[in-house]
């Protein structure tokens, strides 16, 4: 039978949305699949409120069995979504200068015992225990600030992967394994690098929730990748500075401390006209407190230890406490230069607010391991078509009233 789709002018560019469907799930082998595919992503594009399957496909096509088939598509069918990601990131580089890979954290709150990778962990955004999905997404971060998500990992407890059970009642692939956190981001970082063709641009995460994030900065250094990233207040350092010759040197009177310290530490101040209008309407000036550190040995995996970064925090007048500490291997580059990428996290994390009011982030309502992956790639799809659509449309409101 013949599904009638209710259609909507969506068209990104020269894209229509057929075509920027056939471009990412071509690969699907069947024309049923890459028709859902379409409803899919159609329905995210289009639903007001909650994006429920039945919700999804109710508003776009008007046959009575549309929500069992696309039920069956995310959460049955046995489609690879990795070939997706891959197109998806390339459309986007295509038509976008993309300044950092950024990488975001999300906690899904579930009820019950039966979500895939369900646990109970402790949320500091909620402050309390809750019962939750762990996730973790890769975006690009494009040039005129905003930031695209193109890859997802969700972590899996020891209990999901050493149950048989829940494996096979979650349809959890056998190469799935328990990893911790660190090794997620890692994972994300080298299969986009895998993948572009483009150079390989800053990676910026925060790290501050990750109690492995020494381990993790020394692995991004020893392949090669410029990072900024925030650490734990726990993490320690070792102040440091360069000899004339350029080589690691310990400044004098400064011993082994935590990041947490280091605002008692009394490091340099370096002056910031940030763009924060203050009471008079005139900008705001930052004070960025920073210094030359090294990880202790065995902190960073060996060669980590020997590595200068640059620690620096921001102080805003009139704020209270310390804010977010980073930590990054390019300790040459300009500090103005820091901060933009600083943004480039902020930014992202607001994205995701986005994709959790618009896109359905915390939507799906499937169980399987293979449907969570199907989710999450179709609803970055659609965010990075909707972004295209959007700045279309600015591009022609600009063209009428120029």
């Amino acid at each position: 039978m013949t599904t009638r789709t209710r259609t909507r002018a969506l068209t990104a560019g020269d894209t229509t949305l057929a075509d920027f469907t056939e471009r990412l799930f071509g690969h699907l082998p069947r024309a049923d699949q890459r028709r859902w595919a379409r409803v899919y992503l159609q329905g995210l594009l289009t639903t007001p409120g909650k994006k429920s399957v039945r919700r999804l496909a109710a508003s776009v096509t008007e046959s009575p069995t549309a929500s069992q088939s696309l039920q069956q598509f995310i959460n049955a069918s046995p489609w690879d979504w990795n070939p997706a990601r891959t197109e998806l990131l390339r459309w986007v580089e295509e038509r976008h200068p993309v300044r950092a890979w950024t990488i975001g954290q999300v906690c899904f709150p579930k009820r019950g015992e039966h979500s895939v990778g369900v646990h109970r962990r402790f949320d500091p955004v909620a402050g309390r225990i809750v019962n939750c999905q762990l996730g973790f997404c890769l975006f690009l971060s494009l040039d005129d600030g905003m930031s695209v998500p193109v890859d997802w990992r969700l972590a899996l407890p020891e209990a999901w992967v050493a149950d048989p059970v829940l494996r096979r009642r979650a349809r959890i692939s056998p190469e799935a394994v328990h990893q911790a956190p660190e090794a997620l981001v890692l994972e994300l970082v080298d299969s986009i690098a895998a993948r572009t063709s483009s150079a390989h641009p800053p990676v910026v995460a925060d790290l501050s929730r990750l109690a492995g994030a020494a381990a993790l900065i020394g692995v991004l250094g020893r392949r090669g990748h410029d990072f900024l990233v925030s650490v734990p207040p726990t993490l320690a350092v070792r102040a440091a500075a360069l000899t004339h010759g350029g080589d690691p040197a310990r400044r004098p009177g400064r011993g082994g401390t935590t990041v947490g310290d280091f605002a008692r530490l009394g490091n340099t101040s370096h002056p910031y006209s940030a763009p924060l209008a203050g009471p008079d309407a005139r900008p705001q000036r930052q004070l960025i407190h920073s210094a030359l550190v090294r990880l202790p040995e065995g902190e960073a995996g060996g060669r980590g230890a020997q590595q200068i970064y640059r620690l620096f925090g921001e102080r805003r007048p009139g704020r209270q406490g310390g804010g977010p500490f980073w930590l990054t291997n390019m300790n040459r580059h300009r500090m103005d230069d820091l901060l933009h990428l600083v943004r480039r996290s902020a930014r992202s994390t607001a994205v995701l607010g986005s994709l959790a009011d618009e896109f359905g982030l915390l939507d799906f309502e499937g169980r399987s391991f293979p449907g969570w992956h199907h989710h999450m790639t179709l609803m970055s799809a659609a965010y990075a078509y909707a972004y295209a659509v959007r700045e279309r449309e600015r591009g022609e409101l600009g063209r009428q009233s120029a």
